[in-house]
């Protein structure tokens, strides 16, 4: 994970690198007793109330929110790591302001003889408040070799321009450009304002600069 160095494009996969590297977490130090012969059904880790912040030059540029996260490994070093109480992820632009948040009910990282998975599951809501798109489904998946986030099932996509929904999703890492691939029933909304749809950045508004 970089966090000092060379400039770089924000991307979930930063964001999703916080698991082996989070800042600021609170470690649970009381397990359950596990039997001997059911060690390998025990959590290596356990971080409760996990706030990750990755910095650069001082600025932000993304946090990762959970309340509990727990690390699973098996004798082939194969790692499961997961929110089983959801995750919250704020992603921030190169002008540091927040443009992406994506939160869930549950959430898994998986890596498998080097295969990496990450899934996020139940009430799956993603916003990217610079362009005022909302994207609801149930399931998500991200894909970090082709840097994209995806799912097979039904979404509904709200932004200014209108409304959509179908089955299936594909966009970047940031949702700057999210495509169903199934829709039905959707609309669009003709503004008579050529300047564009009205909609104002409220979550980094901070209004006009006022002189003296």
């Amino acid at each position: 994970m970089r966090f000092t160095g060379t400039r770089y494009t924000l991307t979930m996969a930063a964001v999703f690198s916080f698991m082996t590297a989070a800042i600021a977490v609170s470690c649970g130090n009381k397990l359950k007793n596990i039997d001997s012969e059911k060690i390998s059904e025990a959590p290596t880790q356990v971080v409760l109330n996990m706030d990750a912040a990755q910095t650069e030059n001082g600025m932000i540029q993304m946090r990762l929110k959970a309340r509990r996260m727990e690390r699973y490994e098996d004798a082939n070093e194969n790692t499961r790591e997961i929110f089983p109480e959801g995750f919250l992820v704020l992603a921030y632009n190169e002008e540091g302001l927040l443009e992406t948040q994506i939160v869930s009910d549950v959430a898994l990282h998986t890596v498998n003889d080097g295969n990496e998975q990450w899934s996020a599951y139940g009430n799956v809501v993603i916003n990217n408040y610079i362009k005022g798109q909302k994207i609801e489904t149930d399931t998500l998946y991200w894909d970090r070799a082709r840097q994209m986030i995806y799912t097979d099932c039904y979404v509904r996509l709200s932004s200014p321009d209108g409304f959509m929904q179908g089955y299936g999703m594909e966009s970047d890492e940031m949702a700057r450009d999210a495509r169903l691939l199934r829709p039905f029933d959707s609309y669009g909304i003709i503004s008579d304002d050529t300047t564009g749809t009205g909609y104002i950045d409220t979550v980094n508004f901070i209004g006009p600069n006022y002189k003296r």
